[in-house]
């Protein structure tokens, strides 16, 4: 079977993407199957989901080896490591990216890029990513904590929970607090499994298909603080 965007998109409104969210979208492009137009009708229909006002983001990440990161990182250029799709995305003329040698963000929708471009800020949490010239990586003016913070939703299409970044933000911010009451605490490193089992069991999760991906919808704030408070109350 191949899907047109006009299927693409009433799955999305059936799976319950709504006018004006901002999705964060983790994606592989091979599980929803043959699409007439193919990676632009799927962009189109992610565009048409969420409406003139609406916003969709991608992680957009240079991946590559850590010591080289910085070294290679050209914000034009460096292909984005987190599929096939988010490097098509991060492409497009009227998609923006934020300015992170190792965690940048691509964005397309309304306000795109003043959504993306204060990623060199240096306010909010520390992260183990922090490397100057570029700002904090999780910061208050980084493109996912704007998204957490905006009450944005996170669209797994074809994916599990090993490609959640947001496990990052859940991370980082139990090490900021760790670190007012102790010095040295090492950096948490949460089992990316262990919590998706866990965000199942107590999360409020919308699942369906898109094309042929297995899809999931759920809030990114009910996501990270819920994997925070648990984290710090076993702990």
């Amino acid at each position: 079977m191949t899907f047109t965007q006009s299927q693409l998109f009433e799955d999305l409104i059936r799976l319950g993407v709504q006018i004006n969210d901002i999705l964060f979208v983790h994606s592989s492009y091979k599980s929803i199957g043959n699409v007439s137009s193919g990676a632009l009708a799927i962009i189109k229909a992610l565009e048409d989901s969420v409406g003139p006002k609406g916003l969709v983001l991608m992680p957009s990440f240079n991946l590559v080896d850590r010591k080289q990161r910085a070294e290679l990182w050209e914000i034009d250029k460096s292909p984005s490591t987190t599929g096939w799709l988010s490097e098509y995305f991060r492409k497009l003329p009227n998609t923006w990216r934020s300015d992170h040698y190792s965690h940048s963000v691509a964005a397309l929708g309304q306000h795109a890029k003043a959504f993306v471009s204060e990623h060199n800020n240096n306010h909010g949490f520390d992260s183990p990513w922090d490397l100057e010239p570029w700002g904090k990586t999780f910061g208050t003016y980084s493109p996912m904590f704007k998204a957490y913070k905006e009450n944005g939703r996170i669209l797994m299409i074809g994916v599990d929970y090993q490609s959640s970044t947001y496990i990052h933000l859940a991370e980082v911010i139990i090490w900021n607090v760790q670190r007012i009451h102790r010095e040295n605490v090492p950096f948490p490193t949460l089992d990316r499994d262990a919590c998706g089992k866990y965000w199942e069991n107590i999360g409020e999760i919308s699942e369906g298909f898109v094309g042929n991906a297995h899809c999931k919808l759920f809030g990114i704030r009910d996501y990270v603080d819920s994997l925070v408070n648990h984290y710090m109350f076993a702990n």
